[in-house]
């Protein structure tokens, strides 16, 4: 007896763009996370450190627009219209590929092993987003 063949469902583009955003979203979180264990970076923050040197109000919401545009792209990835949503998921995916890539170097190996997952994750939702189906 054979086994039973599993039903599939054939998923949108959109359902893709947005569950790729998600999972870079979690590697986000779990990457800043687990950054919070190493060694001086707690005693940085409370001296004012910050991801892009001295903590300011500017460079906070700098870094918060930075990582609250992922955030946001799983909802639009579902809302937007089609051509806008693909042009913006492909710059974006692009732009936080070429982020990470940036903020690797000599970085602690779970960073950096977070981060090639979020870069190909990023260059994922750029190839699903080029290769939008078509009418």
């Amino acid at each position: 007896m054979s086994p039973a063949s599993l039903v599939d469902i054939k998923l949108h583009v959109r359902f893709k763009l947005s569950a790729l955003w998600t999972a870079l979203m979690f590697c986000y979180i779990y990457g800043d996370y687990f950054g919070l264990y190493v060694p001086g970076k707690l005693q940085g923050m409370l001296d004012g450190d910050g991801p892009v040197g001295p903590v300011s109000e500017a460079t906070l919401v700098g870094t918060a627009l930075l990582l609250a545009v992922p955030g946001l792209m799983v909802f639009l990835s579902l809302l937007l219209p089609p051509r806008l949503c693909r042009w913006l998921n492909i710059g974006l995916g692009v732009f936080y590929a070429a982020v990470m890539l940036l903020t690797m170097p000599g970085a602690w190996w779970f960073y950096v092993a977070l981060g090639v997952i979020e870069v190909a994750l990023s260059l994922l939702i750029v190839v699903y987003a080029w290769r939008w189906p078509r009418a």
